[in-house]
């Protein structure tokens, strides 16, 4: 009996730090498209994303050379393929493209949509099914935050809208993958390997950019964002989210994500000066409720 409580205090104790993990993820990435917006007024697209890939690529490579970490098994290099695909070249670069022609808040619909849409992958790859209570409240908090996103761009798809699509079903399977590995190997070496196997398709994005597009100008503001897309939305939010995403699961993690779209709206209007629409209040609430309920409810 006093087995079964230690072991019941130490798998509170797991969730309890799970979560924090996941939500320090989430605070990291939701800077992720304003810092964007900052890399693309003295780099383009294709530059500034072949340029923050290269170089958390160069930083990974070096942490795992520090560290002396052995090749990955044979078995898992499927799965960091997936995660190279999906989090390392779909989704900057895809996301990218959109906000060449889209609102930082109007992108955020895809960050609204990627905690469903993981949680449905991971789902779909395990054989772990959520209770319907779960999928009820992530459905809801998915839905409003979609309608909030939508309503303020007046609707309709764009080019643009079809990037964020793409990047949006590409990540949700790097999520689910990186999720799986977090439990066999550290996640900072999930991330760290993805990003040393993209190496050789992201330089040639850098190389391309250079070519294709207006020479960079090189400001303040284009620095930082390119250097935290690179080494906090690149690398080191993964270390926290993926070890978080290990502890409490794919599913019940991503639906912390509920929260990111309307923090990114938060420091859009703080550090580019966008207009937060009357209804963010009310959208907030109903994703801060769908997030308590969706951690608390039980895998049936």
């Amino acid at each position: 009996m006093r087995l079964d409580d230690s072991a019941i205090a130490d798998r509170a104790v797991a969730v309890r730090s799970g979560t924090v993990l996941a939500a320090l993820g989430v605070l990291a990435f939701s800077f992720t498209f304003p810092a964007t917006v900052w890399a693309l007024k003295g780099f383009g697209p294709w530059t500034a994303t072949g340029a923050r890939s290269v170089l958390a690529a160069l930083v990974a490579a070096a942490c795992l050379r520090a560290f002396r970490v052995p090749l990955p098994k044979r078995e898992q290099w499927r799965g960091l393929a997936m995660v190279a695909l999906g989090c390392v070249l779909a989704f900057p670069i895809l996301t990218t493209l959109a906000l060449q022609t889209s609102s930082t808040a109007h992108s955020a619909v895809v960050i609204g949509l990627l905690p469903l849409a993981t949680a449905i992958v991971s789902s779909r790859l395990t054989g772990h099914r959520p209770s319907r209570r779960f999928w009820l409240a992530a459905g809801v908090g998915a839905v409003a935050v979609v309608v909030f996103t939508v309503s303020q761009s007046g609707g309709g798809l764009s080019t643009a809208d079809l990037f964020l699509f793409g990047a949006l079903v590409l990540c949700a399977f790097g999520y689910a993958e990186g999720g799986r590995l977090a439990r066999e190997m550290p996640g900072w070496q999930v991330i760290a390997w993805a990003l040393v196997l993209a190496l050789p398709v992201t330089a040639v994005f850098g190389v391309f950019g250079l070519v294709t597009e207006p020479p960079p100008h090189i400001g303040g503001e284009a620095i930082v964002g390119l250097l935290y897309v690179a080494l906090i939305s690149q690398f080191g939010g993964f270390f926290v989210w993926y070890r978080g995403m290990a502890e409490i699961g794919v599913a019940r993690a991503s639906q912390l994500q509920l929260a990111q779209p309307l923090l990114t709206l938060i420091w859009a209007v703080l550090f580019l000066g966008e207009h937060l629409p009357a209804a963010a209040p009310v959208t907030a609430l109903i994703v801060v409720g769908c997030i308590v309920v969706t951690q608390r409810s039980r895998s049936s």
